[in-house]
This record gives structure tokens, C-alpha cells and sequence, in this order.
């Protein structure tokens, strides 16, 4: 019998679906295959504020998470060794110490072959995430499953805010635009360029309409021809979802996935390895009180750790 069958899951000290929690700087030889993580900086968002409380409320959505996944036949955290390992310690207002931090503190993970799964914090905690992925793996390829490309220069004069990191990961030579494609794009824009500058730099652009007009399998085929057998990362800003679905977020854009599609596209994935994972952008002051957007995005964190699985069998 499992703890949670002995005790009730919302007892006890929140980690994620009841993990055991191991610090990363004590992860050491440890027999650890992969390691949730927290990073809760939220300050380089543009609109609605609140992503640095994500972490923390995935986590508590998670307990209701159970070991094994029906669909997969396959034992999420029971074959490997899967912990929570905390959150990274990140500066408030520095976006730039911020992603150095994220490096230096997922580094070690990446270095050793364990695969993080990150939960944000608003997207621009990607660029530390890449920066560490890249110096063990060398330029990745990068599926995006996100409402915007991400590829504008600036913001207010900044140059790294949630909507630039991936102009910003490009230009410092983590990604590999050629084998990457950002899917469910939608939403007004400052200009008819905002797009052709993300296919200018390289990336494959799957609009909404395109992407809930293919079948999850097709859309997988998709994404295999594009990445290859290279390094590659998965991301997910939970504003791809609909905001019916998916409310609690800083940039929320009507018309967009349904929770159960999301589920569906990330499962069609399976036979598919990633180095590392994120799930960002859900900023719990705008949940409502059933912390529908929470539980969503603890459930794709859950998904893919599932594929981790899936793909070290």
C-alpha cells in the first residue's frame, strides 16, 4: 500500500506528488534519474504579475497525482528515482543574475544525465535553463508549445523579459532554430513582422488553427521530422491553453488549446527523448478558488516526466 493510501495526500509537507525532497546541492552520486524543480522569479513578465508563486501552487495541485499512468502502462516515479529537489534561489527585479543562478544551479543535473523538470516562474527562467542544457549538450532543438513566439528584441529597452528569451537564447547559440518548432501560436501583434522575425530566425511556426486541425499523431510526426536525434528541450507556457481552461496566467490569449488536447499532444510524444522540461507562466492570484490553471499545469509536469520515463525504458 501506498503512503498515500495510508495517510490522506493533503497531509504532510507539500513537494511534488509527495516526492522526497533532496536539496541540489546535495544531490551528489545520489541514484537520482530526474528531479523537479522550482524557479520562482516572475519580475521580467510584461502584463500580469504573480508566476513567482507557480512553483508553489503546481505543488500543492500535485497531490492528487498517483504513481501510475494508465495510458503509458507505465510507472511514473515507481522504475526511477524521481525526487523534488526544491527551488533554485533566484534575485527579484534581475532577470540576467536570475538566469545565471539557474545555470549554475541545474548545471550539475544536466552535466550528470539526470533530467529536470522545471516549474516557473514567468519564461524567461528558460534562458538559465538553456544556458545549462546547451553547455552539456551543445545547441538544442526546442518544441514550444506557447501562445506567443517569444522572439521580440525588447521590451521597455530590456532586452531579457519573457517575451524575448527565445531571440535571446538564439543569439547566444543555445537553441538550433532549424530544429525547432513553436506551436499554437495566436493573439493580436505590434506589427506584421512580429512573426516573420521568429521565421527569420529560423523557427518552424505552428499557428492554433493548424495545430487543433491535426491529429495528435500527426502533429508528433511533425515534431520528429523537425527535431531529429539530437539534444532537444520541451517547453510549456500554460498560456497555449485556453484561458477557459487555463486562466492564471500573465499573457493570457483567447481561442486556445482545451486542457484535454493539451494532455493528447504531449502524449503523442511518447517514444520521444528530451533532456529537460518546463512548464512556466502560471501566476496562481488569478486562479479561481478550484486552482483549475494549478492543476492543469501540475498534470503536464506529471505528463512529462512520464515521457522521461517512457524514453529511458
Amino acid at each position: 500500500m501506498t503512503g498515500a493510501r495510508r495517510a490522506p495526500r493533503y497531509t504532510g509537507v507539500r513537494t511534488f506528488a509527495g516526492l522526497d525532497h533532496i536539496r541540489l546541492d546535495e544531490l551528489a552520486d545520489k541514484p537520482i534519474d530526474a528531479v523537479v524543480v522550482g524557479v520562482p522569479f516572475d519580475t521580467a513578465t510584461s502584463w500580469r504579475p504573480g508566476a513567482r508563486f507557480g512553483p508553489e501552487a503546481i505543488r500543492s495541485a500535485s497531490s492528487l497525482l498517483r504513481p501510475w499512468h494508465p495510458v503509458h502502462a507505465v510507472e511514473v516515479f515507481g522504475t526511477r528515482t524521481v525526487i523534488d529537489g526544491g527551488d533554485v534561489a533566484i534575485t527579484p527585479g534581475n532577470a540576467e543574475r536570475s538566469a545565471g543562478q539557474i545555470a549554475a544551479a541545474l548545471g550539475p543535473l544536466c552535466e550528470s544525465g539526470r533530467t529536470p523538470v522545471v516549474l516557473g516562474g514567468d519564461h524567461s527562467v528558460l534562458l538559465g535553463e538553456l544556458r545549462a542544457h546547451a553547455h552539456a549538450h551543445g545547441p538544442l532543438g526546442l518544441l514550444l508549445l506557447d501562445a506567443h513566439a517569444d522572439t521580440w528584441d525588447d521590451y521597455y529597452g530590456e532586452r531579457l523579459f519573457h517575451g524575448t528569451v527565445i531571440r535571446r537564447a538564439t543569439e547566444e547559440g543555445l537553441l538550433d532554430p532549424q530544429r525547432s518548432l513553436i506551436a499554437g501560436v495566436r493573439g493580436s501583434l505590434y506589427e506584421p513582422d512580429d512573426l516573420e522575425d521568429a521565421r527569420a530566425l529560423g523557427f518552424e511556426l505552428v499557428d492554433i488553427d493548424a495545430l487543433r486541425a491535426s491529429a495528435p499523431t500527426q502533429f508528433a510526426a511533425r515534431v520528429r521530422a523537425r527535431i531529429g536525434t539530437g539534444a532537444a528541450f520541451l517547453g510549456f507556457d500554460i498560456d497555449v491553453v485556453d484561458p477557459s481552461a487555463a486562466p492564471a496566467t500573465g499573457t493570457p490569449e483567447v481561442g486556445g488549446l482545451l486542457a484535454a488536447e493539451a494532455l493528447a499532444l504531449l502524449r503523442a510524444l511518447a517514444g520521444l527523448r528530451f533532456v529537460g522540461y518546463d512548464v512556466v507562466e502560471v501566476s496562481p492570484p488569478y486562479d479561481p478558488p478550484g486552482q483549475i490553471t494549478a492543476l492543469l499545469a501540475a498534470n503536464i509536469a506529471y505528463e512529462m516526466l512520464a515521457l522521461d520515463a517512457l524514453a529511458s525504458h
